[in-house]
């Protein structure tokens, strides 16, 4: 094969595979992308995404998982009417099973929707 047709049949290795680039053309290489370094290791390893939640329940013993209190109930359910998952909340196992628990009670007793209502 000619140097020509290697070009074409193989294309440009050294510039990543053809692609337009050392990241193959979809905007670059790792290094490219963050501004100023500072990875996840400099945190503490693995994948730091910043503080660590803490279940509210454990940290203020005076409070109580109640279906009876809606207010409360309330942080532990989206917009849409859906229960918060424990990853989000930052609720230990126990105390998620307790909030999910008194959210479908207190949405039997009328006290938190189902549903939101959609209007037009």
């Amino acid at each position: 094969m000619s140097d020509m047709k290697k070009e074409m049949a193989f294309g440009d290795r050294a510039s990543g595979g053809g692609r337009g680039g050392p990241g193959g053309g979809r905007g670059g290489g790792r290094e490219d992308r963050g501004g100023g370094g500072g990875g996840d290791m400099d945190r503490g390893g693995g994948r730091g995404f910043g503080r660590r939640k803490v279940c509210r329940y454990c940290a203020d013993h005076n409070l109580k998982v109640d279906y009876k209190n809606a207010a409360d109930l309330k942080y532990f359910v989206t917009e849409r009417g859906k229960i918060v998952p424990r990853r989000i909340s930052g609720n230990c196992a126990r105390h998620q099973r307790e909030v999910a628990t008194a959210i479908k009670r207190g949405r039997q007793v009328a006290l938190l929707p189902f549903t939101v209502m959609q209007h037009q």
